[in-house]
This record gives C-alpha cells, sequence and structure tokens, in this order.
C-alpha cells in the first residue's frame, strides 16, 4: 500500500495497543514505525527489474520483523522506562507485522515467509491505493488527535471500519472469481491460468487477465453490472528472441508469468500484465536491442515509462465502474476501438470459441 496508508495504520495500531498512554508522540513514532519496512526502496539491486522484484523481501518477512520490533523496543525500553516492556513490545511488533500483512492483500506480491523459497503473497482485493480503506484510519487519527481522552476507542473505531472494508474487497474478489468461472466454463478460457484485480481506487469494479500459451484475454467486471457476460479483448502475448536469462526468470517469477513480450522498432519490451489501466503499464522494462543485422542481443535493463493515459480514461473508468458495459477493457467504446489499431476487437463470453470437450 502507499506510504500515506502504511504510516496511517501503523499511528492507529499504535494508538490502540497504547490504550490510556495514546498521545500525539505516541501516535508519531507509530507512523514512522509504519513506514520502516518500506526503507528497502532505497537499496540498489543493480538494476530496475531487480529492484522491483525485490521488493518487499527480507524488510516484510514475517521472521524478521518481529526481531526488529523486539530490538527497537528493548531499546526504547532502556532510553524510557516509562512504559512496561510487554506493551512496548507489543505496540513495536503489531506496527511492523500489520504493515507486510496489508502489503499482502494487493496483486504486487509480498515475500512474508523471507528466506523460505515458497510464492509471495497477493491476496489481490485490494488496490495500491485505496481511499475507503484510508479514510477511516485518518478520520479516526485526527479524533484521537482533538479527543485526546479517546483516542485509543478512536484508533480502535477506526481500525474495525477498515477492517470491515478489507473483509468486504475479499468478498468482491471471491464474488468476482464465480462469475468469471461460470462465463468461462464451457470456452478456450476454462483452465487457463487467471488473475483478478481491483481497478484503481475501488473495489466495485476488477480487471480480469487469462493467459493462454500465444494471447492473452482482458475484461472487466463490476459488481453493478446488470447482465453478468463479460467482453474480452484479446492481444497476443509475444515471443522472448533470445535464451531464457536470470533477469527474465526473476521477472517471470514477480509477475507470476504474466507478461508480454513486444518488438516496439527493435526494442524488446516485457510488460508485468498485472499492472495498469488501458494504455497505461506503470511496469514495462526493456531487456534487448536488434542490430542492424537482426540478431537480438540482451541489454542493461531499462524500466520505460508508464505510457500516457489518455484523458476519457478516468470518466470512463467511472463510468464502467457503474455499470456501462458498453465500455471495454481498454476503456474504450466502439469508436475508440477502431481508431485504436493496437488493441483487438472485443469478443464477449458467449462468442468464445469452445472446449474440445464441450464440441464433443
Amino acid at each position: 500500500m502507499d506510504s500515506v496508508t502504511q504510516a496511517a495504520l501503523g499511528a492507529t495500531v499504535a494508538g490502540l495497543v497504547a490504550g490510556k498512554r495514546c498521545s500525539p508522540k505516541v501516535l508519531l513514532a507509530g507512523a514512522a514505525l509504519g513506514t520502516l519496512p518500506d526503507l528497502d526502496v532505497l537499496i540498489d539491486y543493480g538494476d530496475p527489474v531487480a529492484n522491483t522484484v525485490n521488493h518487499r523481501g527480507f524488510s516484510h518477512s514475517l521472521f524478521v520483523l518481529p526481531w526488529v520490533g523486539a530490538l527497537i523496543a528493548w531499546c526504547w525500553w532502556r532510553w524510557q522506562r516509562q512504559w512496561p516492556l510487554w506493551q512496548v513490545m507489543t505496540l513495536v511488533i503489531a506496527v511492523l507485522v500489520t504493515h507486510p500483512l496489508l502489503d499482502a492483500m494487493t496483486v504486487y506480491g509480498t515475500k512474508l515467509f523471507w528466506p523460505l523459497e515458497v510464492p509471495s503473497v497477493a491476496v489481490a482485493s485490494l488496490f495500491i491505493i485505496d481511499p475507503l480503506y484510508t479514510v477511516p484510519l485518518l478520520v479516526a487519527l485526527i479524533s484521537a488527535l482533538v479527543w485526546r481522552h479517546l483516542g485509543a476507542k478512536a484508533c480502535g473505531v477506526g481500525l474495525m471500519v477498515s477492517s470491515l472494508y478489507l473483509a468486504s474487497s475479499v468478498y468482491q474478489l471471491q464474488q468476482i472469481k464465480t462469475r468469471v468461472a461460470e462465463q468461462t466454463q464451457g470456452t478456450l478460457l476454462e483452465g487457463q491460468p487467471l488473475i483478478i484485480m481491483p481497478t484503481p481506487f475501488n473495489t466495485l469494479l476488477w480487471r480480469v487477465v487469462v493467459s493462454g500459451e500465444e494471447q492473452y484475454w482482458e475484461g472487466l467486471a463490476s459488481r453493478l453490472d446488470a447482465n453478468p457476460s463479460i467482453d474480452w479483448v484479446a492481444q497476443p502475448l509475444g515471443e522472448w528472441p533470445l535464451a531464457n536469462s536470470d533477469t527474465l526468470s526473476a521477472l517471470r517469477t514477480f509477475s507470476r508469468n504474466f507478461i508480454r513480450f513486444e518488438n516496439r522498432n527493435g526494442q524488446q519490451v516485457v510488460t508485468d500484465l498485472r499492472f495498469g489501466v488501458a494504455a497505461y503499464q506503470p511496469f514495462q522494462f526493456l531487456l534487448a536491442e536488434q542490430n542492424t543485422d537482426g540478431d537480438w542481443y540482451p541489454v542493461s535493463p531499462k524500466q520505460l515509462e508508464p505510457g500516457p493515459l489518455p484523458e476519457t480514461a478516468l470518466p470512463a473508468l467511472w463510468q464502467r465502474l457503474l455499470g456501462d458495459q458498453s465500455i471495454d477493457a481498454k476503456l474504450c467504446r466502439q469508436s475508440c476501438q477502431q481508431t485504436d489499431l493496437r488493441w483487438a476487437e472485443p469478443i464477449s463470453s458467449a462468442a468464445l470459441p469452445a472446449t474440445a470437450s464441450e464440441k464433443q
């Protein structure tokens, strides 16, 4: 999640644990501790791909943070022996641990069990910035500063409201999963790897990506849709022209193999399909180039600009959220599709070819 949310979460957790000792200093300390795990962004792992895939690593591990928290708490207690050691330990460890647990609710992936060789945890029920989760925490903090004698209770209420919203996001995700399963049953998309994630700033409109062998399908599904059918936009996945490399392997693991290869005028660009809307895709990396003889060679990874976000994208996103199913996964209507030849024509679930078993 974003730094503001993590700071607000850390402050409210600290305020709740502090109880009657809740004060502006405690809230400030909680906010600072709440952002501590994200300091790993200051580490340079050598290139943009390595920096991306190693973020939310050891500094977010449930095997590391409790020990770090215990050390910080002990040092704090030795310096200021005004609180019982157990309460200081509980406050610091709780603030640090809730940071990666919240991060794990996004699609990015969080290495909760580092250094074990297990996949990152990515529930993908929350967008990385979601005001409806953050605002209750901020309101609670403002209330705790205004009515200091009720600070801990205000923090508790804020955490309860935000947690209920978090739980509702998981419920919304499960409902969309059920809908996608029903729409793909008996079609070419059935059984293919898929990933579902919320669109920016909400948990009502969801983006679905289904990956095949040579192409992928992208669709939008809103909880306010009147028609359960999902319109899909199909695009080629492309091919990697060189032998597999450690960089590409790391990117495949990070993206769960939801990646697309593009030859852009002699430059091979690899895109993580889990992020972005329309033509705005923030995780694009240049990994290879083509010489004058047509041969490909690897280059030092470079992260590219995410691409333009059309002025019509945000209004279209809002209209699609409200249930306007004439807008496709690229936030285009038919007129837009005809002028933007980069995107394939949308196909409805009903028009998808049946599987071989279905045909029989």
